[in-house]
């Protein structure tokens, strides 16, 4: 009787475990195939990448490289699937790559309207490259010895173009994934809406979910240095409210908004992909609609300094992924970058109010010097052979962009890159170039 007891008890244990392991699998699934089907369209579809080749390096790890991927060249979708799941994502001309989930697939896919017009080809950037820079830039992208698998490489030194390498099947017309990037594209537009009087970053913000409780103290400023208090978890190998906010949610600044205060605003620091999805739908309610939105941002942003044809990919909400999914070219993020170095100016013309890049680059309270306004920084000396007036937008996998205002340069690097010695390898990147620029004269 004890034997058989004991055997029911380890039989009702298995399955217990069983059927757990089952929901928490379960639970993943939207990640796991959202994840494949959103990136697969959208480097297919915007990128122009072979399918094979994004399946073979992007998509290549965990669970994600088990899903069964079916290119639709005609509607311009993508579906992955997983044992029991699917995930569909969709191209729209002109707005980019949406993963599609709940209720009103049909309606979002027919909600368009005119973009503004733009011209056919951008400005060109002055090009004068350096024969100083070029054993740098082939070990990076031919040789790949800095431990990564670069796409693309341009370094700007005083406004010209001194270095630039694609990988095989990316070109300077490649439009390439910000990743996290896009949070200081996303400051950018604050700046510029702040300058244009339509925001205040310091006042209390009118978000009515936040009324009548602690949340209703926080502030854009808050947010942006990542200290906006609310609970978040950024941790992109599990069930994080990140992975579940970019492929689950139809409307992901909602989704992190409704997270619970866990420390008073304004004094503790952490990393938050969702903060920025609140600024974005924030800035988003400031206009009657998201074609005055995205023509606001296609005028004021993006066509002064000469990047035509970006997509900003909305959620299923329309608003911008600010946090993680704008696709423009290896030029587009150096003419970003330059903006900065320039004060926030292009040539006469200024772009960001004055001070901005000085508040940018002015460290969060909580971030012990590595971090400013949607923007990283050397004050911690974390790259110790750069100079520390370096500051950089990062993304996932390695997406950069640095910019060095006491070196005049400003260093871009996209698509797979050091893990997981990462900023071992880019420091060394960085001072090689700043070396060679040196010699260079």
């Amino acid at each position: 009787m004890k034997v058989r007891n004991i055997l029911r008890g380890v039989a009702a244990v298995l399955v217990a475990a069983i059927i757990g392991g089952c929901i928490y699998l379960n639970s993943l699934m939207p990640i796991i195939t959202g994840y494949a089907a959103k990136n697969l369209a959208s480097a297919v579809f915007i990128s122009g990448r072979a399918a094979e080749d994004v399946e073979a390096l992007d998509l290549n790890f965990s669970f994600i490289k088990f899903n069964r991927n079916k290119v639709d060249y005609e509607n311009r979708t993508v579906t992955s699937r997983f044992l029991w799941s699917k995930s569909v994502a969709a191209y729209r001309e002109g707005y980019g790559v949406t993963l599609l989930r709940g209720k009103g697939k049909k309606d979002f896919l027919a909600r368009t309207y005119p973009l503004p017009a733009e011209p056919a080809v951008p400005d060109p950037l002055p090009v004068s490259l350096s024969d100083a820079l070029e054993p740098v830039a082939k070990a990076l992208v031919d040789d790949r010895s800095y431990n990564g698998h670069p796409f693309a490489f341009v370094v700007l030194h005083e406004g010209k173009v001194v270095a630039e390498r694609y990988d095989r099947g990316i070109g300077p017309d490649t439009q390439l994934l910000s990743w996290s990037m896009g949070k200081s594209f996303t400051n950018a537009l604050v700046g510029i809406m702040t300058g244009d009087g339509l925001v205040d970053i310091n006042a209390p913000m009118d978000i009515p979910e936040w009324q009548g409780d602690g949340r209703s103290a926080i502030t854009l400023n808050d947010l942006m240095q990542m200290q906006s208090g609310l609970e978040w978890n950024e941790n992109y190998g599990n069930r994080s409210d990140v992975n579940l906010m970019l492929h689950r949610e139809t409307d992901m600044g909602l989704f992190a908004l409704s997270k619970p205060l866990a420390h008073k605003p304004g004094t503790f620091w952490y990393y938050s992909s969702g903060s920025t999805n609140i600024v974005m739908r924030y800035l988003r309610g400031k206009f009657s609609s998201d074609e005055e939105f995205l023509g606001y941002v296609r005028q004021r942003l993006f066509a002064p300094l000469s990047i035509y044809g970006a997509h900003f990919e909305p959620d299923m909400s329309g608003t911008p992924v600010g946090s993680s999914y704008l696709y423009v070219t290896a030029r587009d993020f150096a003419r970003f970058g330059q903006l900065y170095l320039d004060d926030g100016c292009v040539g006469e013309n200024r772009i960001l109010p004055e001070g901005w890049v000085e508040y940018t680059t002015t460290p969060a309270s909580g971030s012990e010097g590595g971090y400013g306004a949607f923007f990283w920084l050397n004050r911690n000396h974390v790259c110790p052979d750069v100079p520390e007036d370096m500051f950089s937008c990062q993304g996932h996998d390695g997406q950069e962009i640095y910019i060095i205002p006491s070196k005049q340069l400003v260093v871009v690097v996209l698509g797979y890159s050091p893990k997981p010695d990462r900023v071992i390898e880019f420091n060394r990147l960085l001072k090689d170039i700043i070396e060679c620029t040196e010699s260079a004269g």
